[in-house]
């Protein structure tokens, strides 16, 4: 008697949970797992620097020191690689780049390690996005799906956000798996094509904080297509 009423007890739970899911909507989620990652609404004028160690799956190891002041429009990284030390600033729309202590390089080290004003504005914009999830789906042009859907992903069960964008902000569709209890990020994707399962899914282990913001400690890259191990970031 006990057994059956725990499993009467546990479906109507089911139940209930899944009518709740299929009752919030996709900017419902986002205020929720906002709530959660930053619950003071910190990431607007953040101003603080974190240390980035990316491991790839040849074991190469790069070791970055990213500053993010998004009152002061500011931005560098100080990247140390192959014993090389690269260390880029942005001042708004000012781009300033010194490699191994000088302002001068040779075209053949600007082309090997992209020291290129164009790559300094597009490393600024990768991790200020990926670091700045979930708040940064609420930049102008970020186009979310109002239906929030239950998926089952690596035998874990999630609520989904599918995401897609304003085709002058970018053409990747993503999905953002959230804890469906805490309403934490724990996964996310993005693919080029889906009809081709390219792209790469996103694991998110851990969690750092970091002025306020709950950030994800280790975040694990794979392929789409063959789950390829790719690599993973370590934030400290």
């Amino acid at each position: 008697v006990k057994m059956f009423n725990k499993l009467i007890f546990f479906s109507i739970f089911l139940i209930l949970h899944n009518l709740f899911s299929q009752e919030l909507t996709g900017k419902d989620l986002l205020e929720k797992t906002i709530n959660f990652h930053d619950p003071k609404n910190n990431w607007t004028d953040f101003q603080d620097s974190f240390t980035v160690k990316m491991i790839t799956a040849d074991e190469k190891i790069r070791e970055s020191l990213i500053e993010i002041d998004l009152y002061n429009e500011l931005f560098s990284m100080s990247v140390t690689k192959d014993h090389n030390k690269t260390f880029t600033v942005i001042d708004k729309s000012e781009c300033k780049i010194i490699f191994n202590g000088s302002e001068s390089f040779s075209k053949e080290d600007e082309k090997k390690h992209r020291l290129t004003c164009k790559n300094a504005f597009k490393m600024r914009d990768y991790y200020t996005y990926l670091y700045g999830l979930p708040m940064k789906l609420k930049d102008p042009g970020t186009i979310l799906d109002p239906v929030v859907k239950r998926k089952k992903f690596k035998e874990k069960e999630y609520l989904v956000l599918k995401v897609t964008y304003e085709e002058s902000v970018g053409k990747d569709t993503w999905y953002f798996y959230f804890n469906p209890l805490t309403y934490a990020m724990e996964v996310y994707q993005f693919f080029k094509d889906e009809s081709k399962n390219d792209g790469e899914y996103i694991i998110l282990e851990d969690i750092v904080e970091v002025s306020g913001i709950k950030m994800p400690k280790i975040r694990s890259w794979f392929f789409n297509k063959d789950d390829k191990y790719l690599g993973k970031d370590i934030l400290n």
